[in-house]
Order: C-alpha cells, then structure tokens, then sequence
C-alpha cells in the first residue's frame, strides 16, 4: 500500500544542530537533544533523510567550501548518514531559485532521493524553512527555538516542541494512512461526503482507496457536492441526497425523505459503507438510516458513542491532520489503502494540466463572506499582477459576476466557466492561482496548479490548505479570527485579509514559477 511519505528533508543550523552562525568550525558542531534517536528511527521506518540548508556565508565570504565540507562531516559523525546535501551558498541579493524560502532545493532534494517534493516532509525552525516547503508542494513542520518569531509559528503548518515529537507526529501520520490488517477485496462499498464542492474533492484520495479494495463504488453527495462528484476518479454511481444533519440550509426533517433515502440505499446493493464527515459533523444519523437499509458494515469517525451504530470507530486523530489524510484514515481504518503507484494527492478525471500556462487566475469569490479578500484589495492584486506583464484571468462562480468585473476593472479578462469541469480546465492551463479558502483552491490542487492562498485563519490552514501542490500562504495567520470557524467575519476591518501587501502577491507568483509574459508597462515606458 502507499506510504504516505518517501523523504524526510531537514534544515541544518537550528533544526539538527545548534545554531552557530557562519560556523565554519567542525568543533562547535553540537547535535540538538534527541537529534540521533528521532533520525534513526525515521530511518528505521524505511524514510530517506536530506539536509536542505542555506549558507550564506559562503557568498560573504565567512568561510570556505572545505571548511563547510568540514562541518557537514561532523554533522554525519553525530547524526548518520544523509541521502543528500542541498546547500544554497547565495545571500538574499542572488535572486537565485535555491535560497529558501524559494522551492529549489527541497525540489532538487527530491530528485535526488528519488521522489517528489508532494511525498516530502521538511522539518525546520524558522520561516523560511516552512516557506520553502509549501512552495515546492511539501509537508513542513516546524520545531522553533528561541530565535523563531511569533508569526512564524503562527502561519507554519504544523508545530512541535522537539525533533522527538517531530519524528513522532511523522511516523503516526504515516500509520494512519496504512491499513492495519490485509482483508478481501469488498463487493459494493457506499462512501458517504455530502458537503460542498471543495469537501468532496479533499475526500478524493480515501474515495480512490475505496476503489482499490472494492468491485464497485457508490458515492452519497449533496446537492452543493454534486459538481465535484461527478469529477472524483474510483466513483461508479453517484446518489444525490440532500441530508439535514449536514446541509447548512437544511430542510425539515421528513419520514418520507428518510424512507426515500433507505429505499435508495437498498435499491444500490451496497455491502457496507464509510462514512466521510468533517470535525462538526456526525456520522451517527447517517449511520441508522443505512442501518434500516440494511448495510451490514459501518465505518466512520465518532467521538460520540455509537452503540450498534458502527463496526469501525474511529478516532483519537491529532490535531491539524489535512482533511485529505484524516478520510484516508478513516478508510485505511476500515481496511482500504491507496496502490504504491498512487500518490495520494487530489485528483480529477478528464482533465490534464498541459504545463504552465500563460496566464494567472484570480477568483475573487468565495463560499462564505469570512473567507473572502476585500474586493478593493483584490482589486488592487489585478493591477499590480497587470502592471508587472501578467496576463491576468478573474473566474466568477454563479452570482459572482458584479465582484468579479469589478477586481478585474479595465486591466484583467473576465471567465465564467460554465461547469466545474470547464473551471478545472481553465485553471489546469493556468500558471497559478491567486484565491481565498474555497472550493477552486482544492480543483486547483486536484489539476496541479500553484496556488497563491489569500487564507483566512478562520479554520485551520493545516487542515483546509491546499493539498500536495505548490502554494504561497499570505494574510495574518495569528489575526483574531483564529479558529472561529465564523462564516462572516468577526473583526472589523477584516484585518487578516486586507493587510495583504500585493507586491507580496507578485512575489508569491513568482515562487511558485509562474513568469510574466509581457515586460511591464514600466519598462515598456
């Protein structure tokens, strides 16, 4: 079954050793505590280790290649072997691709350990370390130090106390992935996700484990999911059903509505069913209507007690799991796993990324007001993206057309893609993506494309960021906002968003590799 990573890539100064700066001296190498232990027990477990480091010093002259060769020896005398050394040796006026946070070395660490930078987790103690990460499409976690800032470990996807409990959270994260026990191959299974658009396509990777072990999938969505279903590779019927538990408009709850929706389940032929929710939700009303329909095997998390509701109950996961591996677990708990020659990342079917595209894709709208940027601001982003030799495209979701002609202005095509489908295909030719916290995100990951996340911290990035692909996270991710879940936003002047710089929004496109293609009407001038 596939793992969920290959490669374990670490920063050097401040993460494996203590931080002496522009050390060029092996003898004030000193390992940090329970550096060896939590290495050797990744290496252990069949995970490849790196060191992707910045070294300025070379470049100011504070010491010489061999006395860095030097250091990095020590280094392996202390802590083992490392597959591969990355060294930038440029300072922060080289422009060049490999200083972090820029991707290139956790993208040429990859390469060389024979992987790509979706099945890499790096570990590091500062930003630019967790920015280097999310460019390339990796995991990050951060392990601060004294020297780490607050908004650092505000805005990092994950946060631990030690390389112990960083090998730790690595390790449990992978056995959730993993089917404990070998079991047969099921007839018809029913996956459950009845949410929006965006809901569905992170449960796509746990719905393709489905797949795998399974002669025959039925996927029970929503009326708002509908769309994103249709898309989901592994899928082989699809049962539309309104369910008033989950929808956030619901319907009053009908004895006839239940009784249809039993009838239809028991009309699909289904063996048993995994129900996918997200951390609000419960999985138990579900349970007894499929429980009436006669299903004889229910998995699903639940905090609550079930009863006779479920077979598998699952639960206990850590916190800040991505919404993509905490369905996967809930599948691997009852039994499915992804192939080996899987990947794990989000998918959609019928549509291919041709490579960078020519264009940028801003989608100013979003599912909930709380999650959405300041049109003024957005608006401003165009112009710069414009001004800097961008060809730029503003998407409109249905009743987004007035917001999205007005961020474009006179400088910026308008797109209304018609299907989903057509949206996953307009974004699939883009160079990146520039949108808030919603369902166009996740395509966008699903088709590969970068994404450049205007991500308010209402819910956790760690959960709802964008899955395994390339992607820029800007706004105040420690703003007051953090963890409401509100829908409107609860701080006046929408802090967290609106402070966005756009000339920090060209940059972030350009990180994530996308290039004008135009000169600048600067230079033009």
């Amino acid at each position: 079954m596939s793992r969920l990573y290959d490669a374990v890539l670490f920063d050097r100064d401040g993460t494996l050793v203590a931080d002496v700066p522009y050390n060029g001296d092996p003898r004030a190498v000193v390992a940090m505590p329970g550096a060896r232990a939590a290495l050797d027990r990744l290496r252990a477990a069949g995970l490849r280790l790196g060191v992707v480091t910045n070294q300025s010093g070379l470049a100011r002259g504070r010491f010489t290649i061999a006395q860095l060769a030097q250091v990095n020896r020590q280094v392996e005398e202390l802590l083992g072997s490392f597959g591969t050394w990355q060294i930038c040796p440029h300072d922060d006026t080289a422009g060049c691709d490999c200083r972090k946070p820029a991707p290139g070395l956790i993208e040429a660490a990859a390469a060389a350990l024979g992987t790509t930078p979706r099945r890499c987790v790096v570990v590091g103690d500062i930003g630019r370390d967790m920015g280097a990460a999310l460019a390339a499409g990796a995991a990050g976690i951060l392990v601060p130090t004294p020297v780490t800032r607050p908004e650092e470990v505000d805005a990092a996807p994950a946060v631990v106390g030690s390389l112990t409990a960083a090998a730790d959270l690595i390790l449990e994260r992978e056995a959730l992935v993993r089917p404990v026990v070998a079991r047969e191959r099921a007839g018809t299974v029913l996956a459950v996700r009845s949410d929006s658009a965006g809901d569905v396509l992170v449960t796509g990777p746990a719905i393709r484990a489905l797949a795998h072990g399974s002669e025959r999938v039925v996927l029970l969505c929503g009326p708002r999911g509908r769309a994103a279903a249709e898309l989901l590779p592994g899928v082989d019927e699809l049962i539309e059903w309104k369910l008033p538990w989950i929808d956030p408009e619901p319907d009053p709850v009908a004895d006839a509505d239940l009784d249809g929706l039993t009838a239809r389940v028991r009309a699909a032929g289904i063996d048993e069913a995994v129900i996918f929710t997200s951390y609000h939700q419960s999985s138990l009303p579900l349970a007894l209507v499929l429980r009436r329909a006669g299903v004889g095997r229910i998995s699903a998390i639940s905090e609550d007690y079930p009863g006779s509701l479920l077979d598998v109950r699952h639960r206990g996961l850590p916190p800040g799991v991505p919404e993509p591996e905490r369905a996967r677990s809930v599948a691997a708990a009852a039994g499915f796993g992804l192939p080996d020659s899987d990947d794990g990342a989000l998918r959609v079917r019928g549509v291919r990324r041709p490579g960078p595209g020519g264009y940028v894709v801003v989608h100013p709208g979003a599912s909930v007001q709380a999650r959405s940027g300041p049109p003024e601001l957005l608006r401003t982003v165009v112009r710069t993206l414009a001004g800097a030799g961008h060809r730029v495209l503003v998407t409109a979701g249905p009743a987004e057309t007035a917001l999205a002609t007005y961020v474009a202005g006179s400088v910026a095509e308008l797109a209304h893609p018609p299907t989903l489908t057509d949206l996953a295909q307009l974004l699939a030719g883009a160079a990146a993506l520039v949108v808030g916290n919603t369902g166009p995100a996740h395509l966008a990951a699903a088709v590969g494309t970068p994404v450049v996340s205007l991500f308010a911290p209402t819910v956790p990035f760690a959960q709802w960021g964008p899955y395994r692909v390339p992607v820029v996270r800007l706004g105040v991710a420690g703003a007051p906002c953090r963890d409401t879940r509100a829908t409107v936003c609860p701080v006046p002047g929408h802090p967290c968003l609106s402070t966005v710089d756009p000339a920090g929004v060209l940059e972030a496109v350009a990180r994530v590799g996308a290039r004008p293609v135009t000169a600048s009407r600067e230079e033009a001038a």
